[in-house]
C-alpha cells in the first residue's frame, strides 16, 4: 500500500465514525471512497450495524453488496441522513472539484437529496487554486457537440473524455466533457457562466 492509499484509507475509517446505526447514507464514488466502504462493511460485520446504503455509482453498490451491505436508489428512500463522497480538487475556501470518477450525475442527485453532506480527501487533493484538475461535465450525448462548441467559445477548452477512441460513458450512458483551464481565477464567475450555457444546452450535470 502506498503512502497515498494509507492516508485514504485512515480518512475513510474516520468518516465511518459518523455513521449511526439506522442511519440511510449515500455512498459516494472513487479510491477513497472505496476505503470508507471497506471500513463501513466491518462494522456492519463485526457490530451489527444496521445501515441503508444509497450508492451513487454501480460500482460502488457492487462493493457494497459484496461486503453485506443493504443498498436502495434513491427513489427507494425517503430521505439521505449522511452522503459521504470524494473530491479531485479542494482550495483553501473549500470550494471543490467533483466527479472525475465520471459518476456525475448519480453522485449530484444524491448529494442533493441528503441532510448532510461530507467530502473526504487526502492531502494531495488539496489544491492553492482550482483548477489544475480537469472540470468534468456530464451530457447527453444528444446535442453534446452543439454544447461543446459553445464551451469553446466561452474560452473553457473543453475535450471529450475518451479511452482507447471511444467515448468513456457514465452509468447512465452519457457523455463526459472535460474543462482544461489550468487555473480558475473566480470559481464563482465560472460556476455562473456555465449554469447560463447549461440553460441552452444538453448538459445534465456539473460537478463544482
Amino acid at each position: 500500500m502506498t503512502h497515498q492509499d494509507e492516508l485514504k484509507k485512515l480518512v475513510g475509517e474516520e468518516a465511518v465514525k459518523f455513521i449511526k446505526d439506522g442511519m440511510v447514507v449515500g455512498l459516494g464514488t472513487g479510491s477513497t471512497v472505496r476505503f470508507m466502504v471497506d471500513a463501513l462493511g466491518k462494522r456492519v460485520k463485526d457490530e451489527g450495524l444496521s445501515i441503508v446504503g444509497v450508492p451513487t455509482s454501480e460500482r460502488t453498490k457492487k462493493q457494497a453488496n459484496d461486503l453485506g451491505i443493504e443498498t436502495k436508489g434513491v427513489d427507494e428512500v425517503d430521505h439521505i441522513d449522511l452522503t459521504i463522497d470524494g473530491a479531485d480538487q479542494i482550495d483553501p475556501n473549500f470550494q471543490g472539484i467533483k466527479g472525475g470518477g465520471g459518476a456525475h450525475l448519480w453522485e449530484k442527485i444524491v448529494a442533493i437529496n441528503s441532510e448532510k453532506n461530507m467530502w473526504i480527501v487526502d492531502e494531495s487533493k488539496m489544491a492553492d487554486q482550482l483548477g489544475s484538475f480537469p472540470l468534468p461535465l456530464e451530457a447527453i450525448p444528444y446535442g453534446s457537440k452543439q454544447l461543446f462548441k459553445r464551451l469553446e467559445v466561452s474560452g473553457y477548452h473543453p475535450k471529450f473524455r475518451m479511452k482507447n477512441n471511444h467515448y468513456v460513458m457514465t452509468d447512465s450512458n452519457n457523455y463526459i466533457i472535460d474543462l482544461h483551464m489550468n487555473k480558475i481565477n473566480n470559481p464563482q464567475e465560472v460556476a455562473e457562466n456555465i449554469k447560463e450555457i447549461i440553460k441552452y444546452s444538453s448538459i445534465l450535470s456539473s460537478h463544482y
